[in-house]
Order: C-alpha cells, then sequence, then structure tokens
C-alpha cells in the first residue's frame, strides 16, 4: 500500500531516492539529533541506504513500515520525516516517531503530521494502538504527542543512551476508540 496523507497543509508520502540530500541535512543538524539514540549518520551513503530501503518499503509483500517524507504541500519542500512501524499482526499497534526541521518547530507541523499518519493507522490499517516515546527533557516532542490525543502512560527508566548518558523515556499511546 502506498503512502499518500494529504492533511490541511501537509502531504506525508513514501519516500524518493531524491529525497536522500534534504534528510541528510536534516539528520546533521545537532538539534535534531540532540534526543535521538542513533546519532549522525556515518556519511551520506548511510543516509543515502535509508533512502533506498524506506523507498523499497512500497513493494514489500507485507508491508512493516510506513516511513514518510513530511513536504508543504503550499511550496512542496520538504520538512522531515515521519514513521509508523507495525508490530506482530496480532497486536495490531503500531509505533510512531519522527523529525523536522528546527525552522519547522512550533508550528504545529509535527502535531498535523502525527496526527495524518494517526488518522490512516487506524482508519486504513485497522490498528488497535499506537504508541510512542521520548525523552523525558524533550518538552517538544512530547507535547506534540499530547497535542495530537495521545497519553503519557508512564517512564522507562534509563533506557535511551544518548550523548550525555543515559536518559528516562515517557511513554506514549493511544486506542482506536481514543482517536477522534
Amino acid at each position: 500500500m502506498q503512502l499518500n496523507i494529504r492533511t490541511e497543509r501537509l502531504l506525508l508520502r513514501d519516500f524518493l531516492e531524491s529525497d536522500q540530500p534534504a534528510l541528510h541535512r536534516l539528520y546533521m543538524l545537532p538539534e535534531t539529533i540532540r534526543y535521538n539514540p542513533s546519532g549522525y549518520p556515518k556519511n551520506e551513503d548511510a543516509t543515502r541506504q535509508l533512502v533506498h530501503g524506506w523507498a523499497k518499503q512500497v513493494t514489500a509483500p507485507r508491508r512493516e513500515d510506513y516511513t514518510a517524507a513530511i513536504i508543504h504541500q503550499q511550496d512542496n519542500t520538504f520538512l522531515g520525516i515521519i514513521s509508523l512501524d507495525l508490530g506482530p499482526e496480532k497486536y495490531r499497534k503500531g509505533e510512531v516517531w519522527y523529525k523536522l526541521l528546527p525552522s519547522c518547530w512550533g508550528k504545529g507541523f509535527a502535531t498535523e503530521a502525527l496526527k495524518g499518519i494517526m488518522s490512516f493507522g487506524f482508519r486504513q490499517l485497522q490498528l488497535h494502538r499506537i504508541e510512542s516515546g521520548c525523552s523525558i527533557h524533550n518538552t517538544g516532542s512530547w507535547k506534540v504527542m499530547e497535542k495530537a490525543g495521545m497519553t503519557r502512560e508512564g517512564v522507562k527508566r534509563r533506557v535511551l543512551p544518548l550523548e550525555d548518558g543515559w536518559h528516562d523515556a515517557y511513554v506514549y499511546g493511544i486506542l482506536e476508540n481514543e482517536y477522534q
């Protein structure tokens, strides 16, 4: 199933090979890596391999990940990335994560993208649960989850290995009957 979600201002679509330079620039910004345990990509080729893998998702027999480029509809610019990664079919759940350019922070784009991917997960994929998490210090990220209707369900202690040591993480979730 191809991913092509339109919200008020955004298009969430499958990655294209041509998205690699914009994604690499995003991944190389210290602000976007601050709370990401994956850190920086080793080089542009590593980013190219990521994009190539995501672009191939469309043809997978059973798609496990819906990793999308976040595009501003008005001027077709790349704003970031969002992904809905599926668990085993029996559990009907997915985990969402996202990363946007710092110039897009505080403008509602992350919340809009998250609501868009959650709508897709619940309506098209018939998921029962969508979950996410972030460092307890990543205020912007957990506020996005709350604005999108997710509930803080707990804290995982010292689970994120970040540059400045181990961080606790908030765990968020939303169930199909809670989604509006």
